[in-house]
């Protein structure tokens, strides 16, 4: 009796076994899944770069060079021309000195 109780836990602990083994084959045949799609969705966006960095460089090539931009100081000294002095009633000579005493 004690012999069939032993091989009675004996096929038990097989049939557990066989059902781990099954669990972690399906675990194993999904996580491959997974691996197959990342695989196909990293090659489809390394494509898409090279595509959008292929575009970018024709862009480049393709655009005018860019002007050089007048620097703002040279911009308004070339605008503003240089004040006339004003005369005025008495005769003087107004704005272009100024003295301020401090």
């Amino acid at each position: 009796m004690a012999t069939l109780t032993s091989v009675n836990a004996l096929k038990t602990s097989i049939a557990a076994a066989e059902r781990q083994v099954q669990r972690d084959q399906s675990q194993v045949q999904q996580d491959s899944a997974r691996l197959d799609q990342s695989q196909a969705q990293l090659v489809r966006d390394q494509q898409r770069l090279n595509a959008v960095q292929q575009e970018g460089r024709a862009a480049q090539a393709e655009a005018p060079a860019a002007v050089n931009a007048p620097r703002l100081e040279k911009a308004i000294a070339s605008q503003a021309a240089p004040a006339r002095a004003q005369i005025n009633v008495q005769g003087q000579t107004i704005g272009t000195l100024i003295n301020i005493a401090v």
